[in-house]
């Protein structure tokens, strides 16, 4: 006779909404981080589920530090951009043409 054994210690799975609502984001990034692999999850029965481990994970993946020198931080002002010369290139004037309706209605007015 085999014996069973009992789980007891199974870790709380949490949704992709409830992550959402714990990050402060839509369920919808959640769910494309996921499938893009981008983020921890399991996928039991075709849902997405995440453990605790999971969404401190997914902080720590989207987490920002500052760099270790001050000076570094601040943005260096940057000269702006001039346009290089280009050769010497012939420009021609354009005109625009008179709307067909105006060219049409000209030409009946001095038919009649």
């Amino acid at each position: 006779m085999k014996v069973r054994q009992k789980i007891t210690e199974l870790p709380q799975l949490y949704s992709a909404a409830d992550v959402a609502q714990a990050l402060r984001c839509s369920e919808w990034w959640v769910k494309e981080q996921a499938r893009r692999g981008r983020i921890p999850f399991t996928k039991p029965g075709g849902s997405y589920r995440f453990t605790a481990e999971h969404v401190a994970e997914i902080t720590r993946i989207f987490e920002s530090r500052p760099t270790g020198s001050s000076s570094a931080a601040l943005p260096v002002p940057q000269e702006p951009r001039r346009r290089t010369a280009t050769a010497a290139v012939s420009v021609t004037s354009l005109k625009a043409r008179t709307p067909r309706r105006a060219r049409h209605g000209k030409s009946q007015s001095t038919a009649a």
